[in-house]
């Protein structure tokens, strides 16, 4: 048995019953890796932070699934790997398309104020743009880039297939993007 297994098998017994005093132990050995781990892939050290909370809570919460099949350290760190990946793919989401800030500013139409008169002017060549595009183009793509829909709702919607609507999506967005190019 190894010196790891030794050791972390009774503090995952006291987690279980919820000693707070075990969850603290168990922290204080693992918040390094689990930070150094989430930082490589999120790349942003306050994100990577949030993530390692968030992770070390679902490993806590769902402590009774551990089979010990592996150690607890590997096991923590699927459940990091994981929950980082998941916030990396939000990030690049949200920055998807250059203009995706401006657009998601326009949303809030009464709430939002122009830092400078920039952002404003590009936000309204943008929805300008959008309305020249093809109609189930600019309906997509306003469902998915201003409304917040996924791919799954807008399907739905729009009553098409998933894979038809992430074509159009994705054909939405690069007609958007050569017609900005000629616009700005």
């Amino acid at each position: 048995m190894s010196q790891e297994k030794k050791h972390i098998d009774p503090l995952i017994q006291l987690c279980l019953t919820g000693d707070r005093a075990a969850q603290l132990e168990i922290y204080n050995r693992y918040y390094k890796g689990m930070y150094n781990i989430s930082k490589r892939i999120v790349k942003d050290s306050a994100v990577a932070e949030d993530v390692m909370q968030e992770s070390l809570l679902t490993a806590f919460t769902k402590l009774d699934t551990f089979k010990g099949e592996v150690s607890f350290g590997a096991w923590l760190k699927r459940i990091v790997i994981n929950n980082s990946i998941q916030h990396y793919r939000k990030q690049i989401k949200r920055h998807e398309i250059g203009i995706n800030n401006v657009l998601y500013k326009v949303e809030d139409n009464e709430g939002y104020v122009a830092d400078d008169g920039i952002d404003e002017l590009k936000a309204q060549k943008v929805i300008e743009t959008m309305k020249l595009l093809k109609d189930n183009y600019r309906i997509s793509l306003t469902l998915y880039l201003i409304e917040g829909y996924d791919y799954e709702e807008i399907s739905e919607i729009m009553q098409i297939t998933y894979a038809n609507c992430r074509t159009m999506i994705s054909r939405a967005k690069n007609s958007l993007r050569q017609k900005l190019i000629t616009v700005l």
